[in-house]
């Protein structure tokens, strides 16, 4: 198979632009809290935010900015992490911010206990019947926890934008395997988003991954279904309404992808089929492919190349 070349015939169901303008919909401000954290990381201000995520339910998240810049305005970089990972300490990632950008690292509600350090966000919305979160609420697209995790990512970016010192018409989305199907769909929700990147990006072909795949996290929704033989279609109608290459048909925002061409979680297929579908023909759009590597992609090797591309696009500089 000649996998640069792959495109994936995902339908998207007819309701899908009203079934995410309800799910998006919500009155009142989006910011709740925003907190100084004290740290030993003298050239970062860091700040403990909430903001209002789906239903209101309130979303942890890490906010930091070049300490010696605190009164100028400037761009936002918001990241999203991978399955089973929350917001962990806030020295752990900051390649964003030590390049010159306001970062917001968003943490994942009810599912951050499993690789890393951890979360600090519950899932109120929760009534799982199984130990995996790729599977909560999955007999239908209302009560799924993507749904949930989807407009959290999205309100992620428009708490940035409300946070002050920061150029709301320059924030990019950041995130690898869950982390960049959160990015992908943000960008297909957000038509203003200034920037992409996405590496190895989860929940995109969705419908052929769960035949071909057998790691997790898809083999946790196979297992599910296994014994949940009576959900099945309603699962596959569900995982529809989340599909990354739907959102990637929507995305106008200049997008820089990455795959590991051995990766058997988010097979190097699913990538290029959002790439593929990504946005129209003269969308500013770039793919990077390590034919060695698997899940991890170019890893610290592409991260470089990231900030290269992004900095091109969206200088880390003040606003004016």
């Amino acid at each position: 198979m000649n996998v640069e070349n792959y495109t994936a015939d995902v339908p998207e169901p007819p309701d899908f632009d009203r079934f995410w303008a309800t799910s998006l919909r919500r009155p009142g401000p989006v910011l709740l809290s925003v907190e100084p954290v004290p740290t030993r990381l003298r050239l970062i201000s860091t700040f403990d935010v909430s903001f209002a995520g789906f239903g209101g339910h309130p979303i942890r998240a890490w906010y930091s900015r070049p300490s010696f810049v605190e009164d100028v305005v400037l761009p936002a970089v918001v990241e999203f992490p991978g399955y089973g990972r929350g917001r962990g300490f806030p020295h752990e990632r900051l390649t964003w911010v030590s390049a010159g950008y306001a970062h917001l690292l968003m943490d994942v509600r009810g599912a951050g206990g499993r690789y890393g350090n951890g979360g600090d966000t519950p899932d109120p919305g929760a009534v799982p019947d199984a130990p995996w979160p790729v599977t909560w609420g999955i007999g239908s697209p209302d009560t799924y926890y993507y749904r949930r995790l989807i407009t959290d990512a999205v309100r992620a970016v428009l708490a940035v934008r409300a946070l002050p010192g920061v150029d709301a018409s320059r924030v990019a989305a950041v995130g690898n395997s869950q982390g960049g199907g959160l990015a992908l769909a943000v960008a297909g929700l957000l038509p203003d988003l200034a920037a992409l990147l996405v590496t190895a990006p989860f929940l995109c072909d969705i419908h052929h991954c769960l035949s071909t795949v057998d790691t997790s996290p898809y083999a946790e929704i196979s297992s599910y279904l296994a014994v949940r033989r009576d959900l099945t279609p309603a699962a596959y109608d569900t995982l529809s309404y989340m599909d990354g290459v739907t959102f990637a048909r929507q995305a106008t925002a200049p997008a820089c992808f990455g795959t590991g061409l051995r990766d058997n979680v988010c097979p190097p297929t699913s990538t290029y089929a959002a790439f593929n579908a990504y946005g129209g023909p003269r969308t500013d759009k770039e793919i990077h492919s390590y034919p060695f590597n698997g899940h991890e992609g170019g890893d610290a090797f592409h991260v470089a190349h990231q900030l290269e591309w992004l900095t091109t696009r969206m200088p880390p500089e003040p606003a004016g």
